[in-house]
């Protein structure tokens, strides 16, 4: 019995196209792939060289060289020379470029809305649509990049026409400028701050009326310096009466002590004693004793001694001798006395100390009166301070407020003067210039025109090879039919 013929199995799946595959694709569908590259490639040129595209830029420089007024009740802050542009503000501005009022501002001036299709104004295209268009194509055809490291923009148009997008430039940057100063610099600055400079100038004036009103009514001219010489005073005169309190103790303790000591002192004192004779009558005794033995003697040549003359003179004789003897025995004893000084001193120390006394008391008073004027003073005084301190405060305040707004008054006047000359943070770096080559080359607009041509073909050949019902290989019989295929025959070439 013969064999059975065995198929073998078929793959279900096409398999992964190879190289060859490809390029056998641009070999099938090489006339379509020829066309399109013609027609494209033709069309693409044609366009480049007939239509070019013109491409004016312009340089923006932002720069520190000004300091506009804030509009607030703080001192304005000081230009710092060092100090950069930060990429916010770089971001800022280029944003403020892309405004849509300023395009459509730039539209308006410079005509670019005038210059509409025919096409659209045959299809009854109004005004504003007119201007939306022309403003949407603005944006698209407009580039603003800030410029990395640097405190430039770059400003870039593309157009048709050289000299539109010269125009469209200078333009923008006109209306730029104006609307930057406009922006940063709004025009009721100047009207504010003469108003604020008003104000302040009349609460500055009452506030000192205020001041002097005070000072006039008080009778006081440097409160504070009053106070602090009241309190000087006051504690001199604390310090005093406390002195004349302390005295006055001291005195009453002085005149207790000379009180009690004053009885025990004795008012007078034996300052000297003296012994001696009589002369006198010692000598009056011896005369008359010697004048009594003279008569005795001169009795005796008359007389006999017991007669009674003779014992009579005899007996004066005794008596007189018994007188001498008696006086030589108890001699005459004197005695001088004299007041105490001890007992006269503490009673003058005592007057004086009562007198002194007295005059403290008195001080006291005047003292402790004293003392309470300077309190009172100083008390009213305290409060004067504090009140003129405030009214000084009040003062300073409206003066430091007056004169900050009259200096931002002046910076406002210095910024309109400035903004009049058109000096602003924002200068134009470089001028935009019409330019008087395409942005693209013919060699750049050949090189692309083959290469976009190039690449729609190729996607043409495969898409009409994809669409192509006829069967290429096998497998595809295989893979779409399901059945075996015996014997494949190449196609030969007409």
């Amino acid at each position: 019995m013969p064999e059975e013929l065995e198929m073998p199995e078929q793959a279900s799946g096409l398999p992964s196209p190879t190289a060859r595959d490809v390029m056998a694709v641009f070999f099938r569908q090489r006339r379509p792939l020829l066309i399109s590259f013609g027609l494209i490639f033709a069309l693409l040129l044609s366009y480049g060289l007939f239509h070019p595209v013109y491409e004016a830029h312009m340089k923006l420089l932002l720069r520190r060289g000004r300091m506009d007024p804030v509009i607030s009740p703080q001192a304005s802050p000081s230009l710092d020379g060092h100090e950069g542009i930060s990429e916010e503000e770089l971001n800022s501005e280029a944003e403020l470029i892309r405004d849509e009022d300023l395009l459509r501002e730039i539209a308006e001036s410079s005509g670019v809305a005038n210059q509409s299709p025919w096409h659209r104004r045959l299809m009854g295209e109004g005004p504003e649509q007119t201007l939306a268009r022309t403003v949407r194509g603005l944006a698209r055809s407009l580039s603003v990049q800030p410029i990395r490291k640097a405190n430039l923009i770059e400003v870039k148009y593309q157009a048709g026409d050289p000299q539109t997008g010269a125009r469209v430039l200078k333009t923008l940057a006109r209306l730029y400028i104006e609307k930057h100063a406009r922006i940063h610099r709004p025009n009721e600055e100047s009207g504010f701050f003469d108003q604020q400079a008003l104000l302040s100038g009349e609460r500055l004036r009452d506030a000192e009326l205020q001041l002097m009103n005070f000072t006039r009514d008080r009778g006081v001219v440097s409160a504070a310096l009053e106070r602090d010489i009241a309190l000087q005073k006051l504690s001199e005169a604390d310090a005093n009466f406390r002195q004349v309190c302390l005295q006055s103790a001291e005195t009453g303790q002085r005149i207790a002590a000379l009180e009690a000591t004053l009885p025990s002192l004795p008012s007078r004192t034996t300052t000297q004693i003296r012994t001696s004779d009589n002369p006198l009558l010692l000598e009056k005794l011896k005369s008359r004793l010697l004048e009594l033995r003279l008569k005795r003697t001169e009795l005796l040549t008359k007389y006999e001694p017991s007669y009674r003359l003779v014992q009579e003179v005899d007996q004066q004789i005794a008596e007189a001798s018994d007188a001498i003897a008696s006086e030589m025995k108890e001699p005459v004893r004197e005695e001088i006395t004299e007041q105490d000084p001890n007992h006269e001193w503490a009673r003058s120390e005592l007057e004086k100390a009562r007198v002194e006394l007295s005059g403290l008391q008195i001080r006291a008073d005047a003292a402790a009166t004293q003392l309470q004027e300077s309190r009172s003073k100083a008390r009213q005084l305290a409060l004067d301070a504090i009140t003129q301190q405030d009214l000084l405060r009040s003062m300073k305040t409206a003066e430091e407020s007056y004169l900050l707004y009259l200096r931002k008054r002046e910076e406002s006047r210095i910024g309109d003067a400035l903004d009049d000359q058109k000096i602003l943070n924002v200068t134009l770096a470089e001028a935009p210039v019409a330019p008087a080559l395409p942005k693209w080359s013919i060699t750049t607009v050949t090189l692309l025109s083959a290469g976009i041509a190039s690449l729609c073909s190729t996607t043409m050949a495969f898409l009409w090879d994809y669409l192509d019902p006829a069967f290429r290989r096998p497998e595809e019989v295989v893979a779409e039919l399901g059945i075996p295929v015996l014997a494949s025959i190449p196609r030969q070439a007409a």
